[in-house]
């Protein structure tokens, strides 16, 4: 197995080279295994995916730290390559007990995580703007004092908050870009002009998720428009539960099978889960 270092290095590098990658998001160490096999170069956990599997809601934080943090160690445990982690708000509101969550998924084997301006209260979504900077700040300085080259980042929630304005999104990233920030993140980014937006005006890579797009854009265009990461949240975990559903619901209302005919053979899984 690669080291942590090895990983946080090729990490970075996949930051680094022109164009953009995808990174898709498994929710247990099967999932990441498929993934890998497909040739994926990483990997980012799911709070939606995660939520999905534990049979609770997603963002109401009825999934405890302790759980976040054994997932990420379940999917950095199943394969060579990198993970990301999706750390939510950082499990509290003041800036260096959130941070602490930087440190915790460190040393659970991921190389990467985000931290969120999002509180997780509905009746104030979102952190004040200078809290939210200096949230930022703290877990610039936690991830730099790490044994490795961790990539921090930072996530402006407004556009899946309610808070549909755009510039003030961007202000929140280019003060995350100040900060340190390594990667830059505002989910709810729908079409490929609001994406030209958010990267022509700050500098360092911006993760763009699939989940809140438009799904008719490629790889190809998001890349053209200045996207770098790629992600898709849960929903391949949302595919998964169609998948599960479809077939249910066929023996629940007809009393019928013919589902069974789009299974993945055990014979493959076999040879994936093997290695």
């Amino acid at each position: 197995m690669k080291t942590q270092a090895q990983r946080a290095d090729a990490f970075r590098a996949l930051h680094e080279r022109p164009g953009a990658f995808i990174i898709p998001n498994p929710w247990d160490a099967g999932t990441a295994k498929l993934l890998a096999s497909l040739g994926f170069e990483a990997l980012a956990t799911t709070s939606l995916g995660l939520s999905n599997t534990l049979g609770r809601v997603d963002g109401t934080n009825t999934v405890s730290r302790a759980e976040v943090l054994a997932n990420c160690r379940a999917i950095s445990e199943a394969t060579d390559l990198p993970v990301n982690a999706d750390l939510e708000n950082g499990y509290a509101d003041e800036p260096r007990a959130a941070a602490e969550m930087i440190r915790l998924a460190g040393e659970a084997g991921v190389v990467g995580g985000s931290i969120e301006d999002a509180t997780g209260d509905a009746s104030r979504p979102i952190y004040d703007f200078a809290l939210a900077v200096e949230r930022v700040q703290a877990a610039v300085e936690v991830a730099r004092s790490l044994p490795f080259r961790f990539m921090l980042t930072a996530r402006a929630e407004n556009m899946i908050q309610g808070r549909l304005d755009l510039d003030d999104t961007i202000k929140r990233l280019q003060a995350f870009e100040k900060a340190g920030a390594d990667v830059l993140y505002a989910p709810g980014l729908r079409d490929l002009a609001a994406i030209r937006a958010v990267t022509s005006s700050v500098r360092k890579p911006v993760n763009v998720v699939m989940s809140h797009g438009d799904p008719s854009l490629t790889l190809a265009q998001l890349a053209e428009a200045g996207a770098k990461r790629i992600s898709v949240g849960g929903s391949l975990s949302r595919l998964a539960l169609a998948a599960f559903l479809h077939g249910a619901r066929e023996m629940a209302d007809k009393g019928g099978f013919t589902w069974m005919r789009d299974a993945v053979s055990s014979k493959e899984l076999k040879a994936i889960f093997k290695t």
